[in-house]
């Protein structure tokens, strides 16, 4: 099965911003050697827990750090943008890391409604995303618009042999079905909900899925939240982050991700019990139970790829994370590799 990541460079409470960017160009270069099949950043707006805002630009320096691995977008929020725009930047991306660049598209806004608004003043643009996708498609595979369209004769450059690979990714039935009308790859961000509707969503996407010029067959995945440590009880307690973050959020509470030892603080004991309750279908474990719970996912869905995101407050602990998983994963052999803690340093 392959295994890929999704990293949404995330900020960790008393570390600055800035560093969490260098830190996922890291992420990508050490996950490369480990063997994993794919590396996606993600795109948000105005969060203070989530620092990557243009993943454009920063898959271009990930692309200057790898060689094998493909590089994505999970993904570009493309209402917000001009999809010739986006075309042109995924080109260039594609000019600096040829046939590995994955074009990951999605319609919510990864932001709040205010700026939303700073981004595209209309609000309407989400019911044209439809014609978007098409319009990229041509434009990203070096095409241009039919006789007729008002854009004919127009194109995204740079052209070459190689072109970006479209994704539709979504949490709902809405992205399976656009994913499966178009004959394109389907993501599914399982872990916004712990994969509520998701049996559904990869139904519809497979028995209406139509073949394309792109693709012949259905190719799905989903985004799952995972964590692996040397021991479960390491695994539960760099847990505790995220889980309190998980709380925060539904309580409208959106802030840096707390180390451990600060989210188990202040809380009260419904808070707690809430937290706690996550534990019953978190992916988290030693690294034997954690590749358990993914393969048993993979199965039941019938999937032969995975993409984890990981979140965790210290950096090195996610890198242990995700090497610990290419090890009990059987992605690659990693004991000749560097010392992730030098990469931080």
């Amino acid at each position: 099965m392959k295994l890929s990541v999704l990293d949404q460079t995330v900020v960790s409470a008393g570390r600055p911003q800035d560093a969490a960017i260098r830190h996922t160009v890291e992420l990508a270069a050490h996950c490369e050697a480990w063997g994993y099949d794919r590396f996606w950043v993600s795109e948000h707006h105005s969060l203070p827990s989530i620092a990557g805002t243009a993943p454009e630009v920063l898959l271009a320096a990930i692309a200057m750090r790898t060689k094998r691995i493909r590089l994505g977008s999970a993904g570009i929020m493309l209402p917000h943008y001009s999809a010739f725009k986006v075309a042109e930047q995924f080109r260039v991306l594609d000019a600096l890391a040829p046939g590995r660049i994955d074009l990951g598209l999605g319609r919510a806004p990864g932001s709040d409604g205010r700026t939303s608004q700073l981004l595209n003043p209309d609000r309407y643009a989400s019911e044209r995303f439809p014609q978007q996708v098409v319009e990229l498609q041509a434009w990203v595979t070096g095409q241009t618009m039919p006789v007729g369209h008002p854009a004919h004769g127009v194109w995204a450059m740079p052209l070459s042999p190689t072109s970006p690979s479209l994704w539709i990714l979504g949490s709902s039935n809405y992205g399976a079905q656009l994913a499966a009308h178009l004959g394109l790859p389907y993501a599914f961000a399982y872990f916004f909900s712990d994969g509520v509707g998701v049996e559904q969503a990869l139904e519809m996407y497979r028995s209406q899925f139509r073949p394309s010029p792109y693709l012949d067959k259905p190719q799905v995945t989903i985004c799952v939240s995972a964590l692996a440590a040397d021991s479960e009880d390491q695994a539960w307690f760099q847990f505790q982050s995220r889980a309190r973050w998980r709380m925060d959020r539904n309580r409208g509470r959106v802030g840096p991700l707390l180390s451990p030892e600060d989210a188990v603080k202040d809380v009260s004991p419904q808070e707690m019990a809430e937290m706690m309750a996550m534990r019953d279908t978190a992916l988290v474990g030693n690294p034997t139970q954690a590749a358990d719970k993914l393969h048993s996912l993979a199965k039941q869905l019938e999937l032969d790829e995975l993409v984890v995101c990981s979140w965790t407050h210290d950096p090195v602990v996610q890198l242990r994370s995700f090497e610990l998983l290419a090890k009990s994963m059987g992605l690659a052999d990693v004991a000749s590799l560097p010392d992730p803690e030098a990469a931080i340093a």
